[in-house]
């Protein structure tokens, strides 16, 4: 699974290999959760409130960004780097 940015701790991933409506999964000590792309929201699992926060304004801020690596990694090519939340 590509990892696309990371801040703060959060690792942000997507799988190749996923279906379903667009998402992202984001890693936090050990804990992970699945974030629908649009709309922005938890469809599953859970992070610690102040890295769900960092991750969900930094989505907000990347969608565009995210919907375009979705289309890459359902094409099954390479996803490009997104700027981290700073």
């Amino acid at each position: 699974m590509p990892e696309i940015s990371r801040f703060f701790g959060v690792v942000i991933r997507m799988y190749y290999d996923d279906y379903g409506t667009p998402h992202f999964h984001a890693n936090y000590s050990g804990q992970e959760a699945k974030i629908s792309i649009q709309p922005i929201r938890v469809v599953k699992g859970a992070l610690p409130k102040r890295a769900l926060s960092m991750v969900l304004e930094w989505a907000a801020v990347h969608q565009d960004e995210l919907l375009a690596n979705w289309k890459l990694a359902e094409a099954e090519t390479a996803l490009n780097k997104i700027e981290p939340l700073e």
